[in-house]
This record gives C-alpha cells, structure tokens and sequence, in this order.
C-alpha cells in the first residue's frame, strides 16, 4: 500500500490553531506523507523537529510555495494528479484574502476530485481518527464530462 499524502494548510490567523492540532495528533500524522504550502510548512516544520527524527523530514515532509504566490494551486494539481488523500486547510472566516480566488479553486477540486476536507479542527480530529485512513481506499470520481460537453 502506498503511503498516503495529507496536504496542510493555514491562513495566518489560523496557523496557531494548526500547529496546535498537528502537534497534538503528529504520532498519526508522521507515519505519513505531510504537503504544506510555504509558510504554514515552516511553522509546522519547525513545531515537529523538536520530537520527530531529522530523517523524517527528509523523506515524508514537502514544502510549497506560499498560498498567494501559488501554492494553493500546486496543491490544487496534486490532488488533481491522485497525490494528494486527505486535505486539512484552516481557512480564516473572518479575514479576507487577498487570494480568495485561488483557496475557492482548491476547495472546489477537492470536491470535484472526492478528497476528503476539513475546514476546522473537529472535522480534521474525525478525519484525522478514521479507520478508513490506515486502509486501502479508493475515491469514488464523478464523470464531469458530459458537463463539460453539455455547455460548450
């Protein structure tokens, strides 16, 4: 079986909150691939060296570009390209981004690609505590193309 990836995710208001919820949870979350867009990775980097091997990082820890300068949308093409299983992504309600746009797309692909998404803590603690994250599973993909072909 293939090591899962888990892409994680936080706008500044909420990059606390993450880290809090990944140290909490980092015996489960390092025995898998963790993808983070810039900032948040550094932060959460930074948070887990501090009890997990150096080698860890070396081999199951990624860090993309910050989310506006294109990060959201690489990790928007990993899970497009099936390398990306569970999304955590603490958004900030009450802040505006600059690059909405680009947060709006990625949760619209999780969505179109049958991803698993939490936007909060409790939503990542019941995904984070499934049993359907240590087994074999395969996303059900809806057909979009007669969609597509409908509106051309």
């Amino acid at each position: 079986m293939q090591v899962k990836r888990i892409g994680l995710v936080a706008h500044d208001g909420q990059k606390r909150n993450l880290t809090e919820w990944v140290e909490w949870n980092r015996e489960v979350l390092t025995k898998y691939d963790l993808v983070c867009t810039g900032t948040t990775g550094k932060i959460i980097k930074d948070a887990l060296s501090k009890c997990v091997e150096k080698e860890y990082f070396d081999e199951h820890f990624t860090i993309l570009k910050s989310g506006p300068l294109g990060g959201d949308q690489q990790l928007g093409s990993m899970i497009v390209n099936g390398d990306i299983q569970l999304l955590i992504f603490f958004w900030d309600p009450m802040e505006s981004q600059p690059h909405d746009v680009d947060v709006k797309a990625l949760l619209r692909i999780t969505t179109m690609y049958n991803v698993p998404a939490a936007c909060n803590r409790s939503t990542a603690d019941f995904l984070i505590s499934s049993p359907l994250l240590k087994e074999e599973y395969e996303c059900k993909q809806e057909d979009f193309s007669a969609y597509i072909h409908r509106n051309i």
